[in-house]
């Protein structure tokens, strides 16, 4: 047993329905959380990721595998024998009791003494900053103020793990960038281990210490967020996470040979032979001035200005189309201009060769 991990999935299968209808969610699943770690399952919509939170919570039974809390199999236990808590995307919050009331709801049901139960609750509105609306009615509050009761809720009873089924989807772009801020610092101030389930690459970005990128019932890649953005292993990972460039080559002595046949510097080649698939951020394409020694031939098929930044639209000599992420400049992008010959250049280090 590892001492330091919170959470173990081992071999997790999960089917639904019989013979020619089964669906596989999750095809031999296997990932291990760490304590106090803030976790985050990516992916589209389907891939098995809520169903990987489920089984953790105990709503789901595995068909085949085994989940370990603390060293401890719980495959089989029931939700309210795991010290397990859940926060849903839909809050579920009691409109008829305070934000109080709901926030010591379970700590009553667990029979603890009232003294205990006053001051648990008194910790947690000073964690979510609501102090101020104790005696409030939660209908009276904001979506993000709802939120805030929910974790504090699932926080009270001090769970060893809080499973959080996208509970940022229903607020608005601006309240959801705040409400990411908040959360990873309630993860940071508690130290209880977090398992985050969300379909948007910012969120696992900007608040995971590892993400597990998932699709079709498989884990495809677990990372800290600049591995999983710098370096994806497959063309999948790749292209979910942020914006790439995609370009077919051939393994060539000293890097990849592009089917415009210039040879760049890539990584990740060793195990590869032959054709390929290279990726590269469009932040990481710098324009330079044509003919430049070393750079590949493009022209400017077009631009957008987008405020911080302008992303500029590349043909290479063989069609292949390159976005490039310029930082927009104060004086404006003059030089850009529809048909101009230009080449660009790759950061080092930038170009990834890809697995399938």
């Amino acid at each position: 047993m590892n001492k330091d991990v919170a959470v173990e999935v081992r071999n997790a299968v999960k089917a639904f329905g019989q013979g020619d209808s089964t669906l596989r969610a999750l095809d031999n699943v296997s990932v291990d959380i760490r304590k106090g770690e803030f976790f985050t399952l990516l992916g589209p919509s389907g891939c098995g990721k809520t169903t990987l939170l489920r089984l953790i919570a105990g709503f789901e039974t595995p068909t085949s595998g085994e989940i370990l809390l603390d060293g401890k199999d719980i495959t089989q236990d029931p939700p309210n024998r795991r010290p397990v808590n859940t926060v849903f995307q839909s809050y579920a919050l009691f409109p008829h009791l305070t934000v109080a009331q709901n926030i010591g709801f379970g700590l009553e049901m667990q029979g603890r003494p009232t003294a205990e139960v006053a001051a648990v609750t008194a910790k947690m509105l000073a964690l979510v900053q609501l102090g101020a609306m104790a005696h409030r009615k939660t209908s009276q509050l904001s979506g993000g103020q709802q939120q805030r009761v929910a974790l504090a809720r699932a926080l009270a009873p001090q769970p060893k793990v809080l499973l959080l089924d996208e509970p940022l989807s229903a607020l608005d772009l601006k309240l959801r960038k705040e409400m990411q801020i908040e959360l990873k610092r309630l993860q940071l101030e508690t130290g209880i281990t977090f398992i985050f389930v969300t379909h948007d690459q910012e969120e696992a970005l900007t608040m995971s210490d590892r993400i597990g990128v998932m699709s079709a019932g498989k884990i495809q890649q677990i990372g800290t967020p600049r591995d999983i953005y710098t370096k994806p292993v497959n063309r999948f990972v790749a292209s979910f996470i942020g914006e790439t460039n995609f370009l077919s080559g051939t393994i060539d002595a000293g890097g990849v040979r592009l089917a415009s046949g210039d040879v760049v510097e890539a990584g990740g080649i060793e195990g590869h032979a032959g054709k390929v698939t290279i990726a590269v951020r469009p932040e990481q394409v710098r324009l330079t001035r044509a003919g430049e020694p070393g750079a590949l031939p493009a022209t400017i098929a077009s631009w957008v200005y987008f405020g911080t930044d302008t992303h500029c639209h590349l043909t290479l000599s063989d069609g292949t189309e390159v976005v490039a992420r310029l930082q927009s400049q104060a004086s404006g992008d003059t030089e850009l201009e529809k048909g101009k010959a230009v080449a660009l250049r790759f950061a080092p280090g930038a170009v990834q060769v890809l697995g399938d």
